[in-house]
């Protein structure tokens, strides 16, 4: 790996976990779910400080050239965050649902409580 990639990886994980505390700060990102992303960047900061690291993949793997597994490793990072954050989604939808259906169930019993006030108040 070149000095130049590697120069180029560490301002781009800096840049990247300069985004995660900044979003954090700003409370636009949840502590919990931040903890994937900077274990991301931890990842790839390791892998820009020791290249050695992809060469071994690169081996153990049978991929050409180091770049290649990177790439693979980039990948493959992109894509557990993606399952994580649809098994977050999922969750999300199934407690909105339910809020829902709670919500619709509490203003039914609230109409009810209601038309038998005024129910009684016309008989009075």
């Amino acid at each position: 790996m070149s000095n130049t990639l590697r120069y180029v990886m560490l301002i781009g994980v800096l840049f990247y976990f300069y985004c995660i505390f900044y979003f954090l700060k700003k409370k636009s990102l949840s502590l919990k779910y931040s903890l994937l992303w900077i274990t991301t960047g931890i990842i790839m900061g390791i892998i820009a400080l020791f290249p050695q690291i992809i060469y071994v993949f690169v081996k153990l793997i049978g991929i050409q050239t180091p770049v290649n597994g990177l790439y693979a490793i980039c990948i493959f990072m992109m894509m557990l965050i993606l399952i994580s954050l649809t098994s977050i989604v999922s969750k999300q939808t199934e407690r909105i649902k339910n809020l829902t259906q709670y919500i619709a169930i509490l203003e039914k019993d609230v109409r009810e409580i209601t038309d038998d006030k005024t129910t009684i108040k016309k008989k009075e």
